[in-house]
């Protein structure tokens, strides 16, 4: 018998419960009303619909995926006095508001629908804000904010509207999220600005992006592609998944050394969910090359999602794209393999070959989209550059040795 429950909605309407036993064990179940909608949509390819209950090995890769990771996970269960294992105790106090249109929460309460409150602050507040993030992810703990991002970068979930800065309280939509310069890698936030509008002016569908200010803190400003604005002028939720929720892999297996997905995995995840599966190949083929030509080599399985909408589902715009060649301190093997190689500089013509045939599009097809993409980055790099583009000159260097590797390779 259940020893604790939480509601699970999409948007206003529940879909199901996630239940813990007197064990710890977690299960999650869909309600029947759902089941038997005619809008009805799975919150996840690894969670598809039906009236059984799904087990605690089916139930986590999806909830555990809309949590923190690593450090900040660690300090928010210490910041709440609970364990960091414990992913049922973190998304009852994290899980109002949520990547897509996920909403968990105890039983008598509602998802904030026709009155979503916000707090508005102050340049100043913003950069104290930010500069709680180290000790504080997310703000955890703090009166109203009840938000969860996965990831393990500091980051902070903000309404931002007229130029003004509003924190979303007790679940309200927030629509930007803000990522403050990390003093480990100095010009991180650069770095990440140039390589998302290198890849808007390639032509690749991305999040949109602006570099800010708060004080003294610099931060890169990323609109959530998942909320879209209504006449009424309040926010609607839309659903994704990242891949490896998917493909029901937890967040801490998402490298795929350590059992995450491989590139064949995700090109089939697409080819067997999307409405229209044929565009979102190519897309995905094109954004696995530009992570390889601007040396991002942190492309691991929760950096694709896919976005749910009742009458469709679709790949969703790319985001978290940084040169982390540009850093000679961090790992320079690919997080999931191309062609069967990690080392970028160790590709060959066959390893390409390789990943052709993992995409499932021919070779010939696949060689000219190769070349036209790789020589459409770094046009756009070379162009970006000029307009002296903050961020561009490390990792320009890195898009123009890759782009030269592959007159080699191919």
């Amino acid at each position: 018998m259940a020893q604790k429950t939480l509601n699970i909605f999409l948007g206003e309407d529940l879909v199901g419960r996630l239940e813990q036993d007197n064990s710890g064990t977690t299960r999650f179940q869909y309600v029947q009303a759902w089941l038997d909608s005619p809008t009805a949509m799975p919150l996840s390819a690894s969670l598809p619909l039906r009236p059984e209950p799904f087990s605690r090995n089916e139930t986590r890769p999806f909830f555990a995926g809309v949590l923190p990771e690593e450090e900040s996970r660690r300090l928010i269960a210490r910041n709440f006095g609970v364990s960091d294992k414990n992913d049922f105790e973190l998304l009852s106090r994290l899980g109002a508001e949520c990547a897509g249109a996920v909403s968990i929460l105890p039983p008598g309460e509602l998802p904030v629908a026709a009155t979503p409150t916000y707090a508005e602050i102050t340049e100043s507040e913003l950069a104290e804000r930010l500069g709680q993030l180290p000790r504080r992810p997310l703000l955890a703990g703090e009166k109203g904010i009840r938000l969860s991002l996965a990831g393990a970068q500091g980051k902070l979930a903000v309404k931002f509207s007229n130029g003004a800065y509003c924190l979303p309280l007790e679940g309200s939509p927030s629509t930007h999220i803000l990522k403050p310069q990390n003093p480990h890698f100095p010009g991180l936030v650069e770095n990440e600005y140039f390589c998302m509008r290198l890849a808007a002016a390639a032509g690749l569908s991305t999040a949109a992006v602006e570099i800010g200010t708060a004080g003294d803190v610099r931060f890169l400003q990323v609109e959530r592609y998942d909320r879209r604005l209504l006449p009424d002028g309040r926010y609607e939720r839309i659903h994704q998944e990242d891949f490896c929720q998917a493909l029901g892999v937890p967040p801490e297996l998402k490298y795929q050394q350590e059992g995450g997905p491989n590139l064949k995995k995700c090109f089939e995840l697409v080819r067997s969910v999307t409405t229209i599966p044929g565009p979102d190949l190519l897309r995905l083929f094109d954004s696995v090359v530009f992570n390889f030509l601007i040396g991002n080599c942190d492309a691991h399985g929760k950096n694709f999602s896919l976005l749910r909408e009742t009458s469709s589902i679709r790949l969703a715009p790319l985001y978290d794209l940084v040169s982390t060649r540009a850093y000679p301190e961090l790992a320079s093997e690919m997080a999931m393999k191309l062609g069967g190689e990690r080392d970028p500089l160790r590709l060959t013509g066959k390893n390409w070959g390789f990943f052709f045939d993992q995409a499932g599009i021919s070779h010939s097809v696949a060689q000219r989209r190769l070349r036209a993409t790789a020589d459409r980055v770094l046009a756009e790099a070379d162009k970006l550059a000029g307009e002296q583009c903050q961020g561009a000159d490390a990792v320009l260097l890195v898009v123009r040795r890759h782009h030269g590797l592959l007159k080699v390779q191919t």
